[in-house]
């Protein structure tokens, strides 16, 4: 954005606080017709927005008056929403409360995770702009009041509310998972003492398991996880701290030499350390647990692996 108006002869300001000491005076000498806020994340105070001689306005990553505020693009895909979008509005006092210009829809996909929805919002906000700046320089573009109402403000997330409940249902896991998956912090639960990033899932249709207590489950080379409500997701990917892989891998090694831990030990620290040893070898973070192996050691120990 600051090299296209570069480009047009247009000054960049770049405060990190639009309350910062100078703005205001600054936009004052300025006198812009529009002030245009693009994810901006701090709440801009009536005398910027005064300084607009037609109007200030934000764009939302959300079909406003819903998901106002924080987030709103993690916060759709952990309801369940279906759709979500992009909404061009007046900025007022109050944050994303003021009069809409226009806004477009776009679908969230059952397994879509927040990139890729933020993707299609980025779309949709472009294509706002382009049907609305027009009819703003003309004078003729819509203002259309919103109806507020309680529940539909959301606030910020923070990454320890990615943790995973095992106790909840497949489709709410899922849905935590999509909305925080990477680059965001990860949804992350605690698996036989480590500490896991569930990155992707699916949810198996069609499919429901009688026995509730959740629990991890190999069939061929694909892992499972069987959820308390009967529901079953698949585990597509999933990284473990390299520290802990690293150790877990250690101690299998250690065990089979020391002739003992043939069996459930073993096992468990060559599946989840085949993806451990790059990852620490790289340093500190998460290393990849390898699947495959993971659902051999599972078909090895020849009962379930409760979560």
């Amino acid at each position: 954005a600051g090299a296209t108006a570069a480009e047009y002869g247009i000054p960049v300001l770049r405060p990190a606080d639009a309350a910062q000491a100078g703005i205001e005076r600054t936009l004052n000498q300025l006198r812009p017709d529009f002030i245009f806020s693009f994810y901006y994340r701090t709440l801009i105070g009536p005398g910027v927005l005064s300084c607009a001689r037609r109007a200030a306005l934000n764009m939302h990553g959300s079909l406003l008056p819903k998901y106002r505020g924080r987030a709103p693009v993690n916060w759709a895909i952990l309801h369940g929403e279906r759709e979500t979008g992009a909404t061009l509005h007046h900025m007022v006092a109050k944050a994303d409360a003021g009069d809409i210009v226009d806004q477009q829809a776009v679908p969230i996909l059952r397994d879509d995770a927040a990139k890729d929805v933020m993707d299609k919002v980025r779309t949709a906000a472009e294509m706002v702009l382009t049907r609305s700046l027009p009819l703003l320089a003309a004078g003729r573009a819509a203002r259309i009041p919103q109806q507020i109402s309680e529940g539909q403000y959301f606030g910020r997330r923070a990454p320890e509310d990615g943790r995973i409940d095992w106790s909840w249902p497949a489709a709410r896991i899922h849905n935590l998972v999509r909305a925080v998956a990477p680059p965001y912090p990860g949804a992350f639960a605690n698996v036989r003492g480590q500490r896991w990033v569930i990155e992707r899932t699916r949810i198996v249709p069609g499919r429901t398991e009688e026995h509730r207590r959740p629990r991890m489950f190999a069939e061929g080379d694909k892992c499972y996880i069987a959820c308390s409500d009967g529901g079953v997701l698949r585990l597509l990917a999933a990284t473990a701290t390299a520290e802990e892989t690293a150790t877990v891998a250690a101690e299998a090694i250690a065990s089979a030499k020391a002739g003992t831990g043939a069996g459930t030990g073993a096992g468990n620290g060559a599946g989840n350390g085949a993806g451990a040893g790059a990852g620490a070898g790289a340093g500190a973070g998460h290393a990849p647990i390898d699947l495959h192996r993971l659902a051999q050691d599972l078909a090895a120990e020849g009962e379930p692996r409760y979560l």
